[in-house]
């Protein structure tokens, strides 16, 4: 498989799927796949944005990548909800969000098990964040 950042650069494409790689606990693809997407005017989509569930339950046994998340990767998720619950926002809220504050990020992709999933994502999806919550996730990001 290529790197995303290569196919960017040497081919003609339109959108790109990245999965995990723009996200409150990895922004790995700011680094050179989103600005090189601005550069060849390729849309992104944003899959994986709950890193495989630890940001939608940042517990014990919570997920990252598909495996049991580190206890440092564990720590600062749960730093990240508190940042967020001071404001009142959800995590989720902000998971879902973060991705489209680039402007490379076109669409966010999201997996649901069920209806009430479905239904939730889009409540937290559309409430409103203000600019200084994410000013404050600065520190911790």
């Amino acid at each position: 498989m290529r790197n995303p950042y290569t196919v960017i650069k040497e081919t003609d494409i339109d959108m790109v799927l990245i999965a995990g790689r723009y996200s409150l606990l990895d922004q790995r693809a700011a680094d050179e796949l989103l600005p090189a997407a601005l550069e060849r005017n390729v849309d992104i989509i944003a899959a994986g944005v709950f890193n495989s569930g630890i940001l939608a339950n940042p517990v014990k046994g919570a997920t990252y990548d598909y495996v049991p998340a580190s206890d440092e990767l564990l720590a600062k998720a749960v730093r990240i909800r508190e940042v967020l619950e001071s404001h009142q926002v959800s995590l989720t809220s902000a998971a879902l969000q973060f991705p489209l504050r680039h402007p490379a990020v076109k669409s966010v992709l999201v997996g649901c098990r069920s209806r009430a999933e479905v239904e939730r994502n889009i409540s937290d999806f559309n409430k409103t964040i203000e600019n200084k919550v994410w000013d404050d996730l600065v520190s911790v990001l």
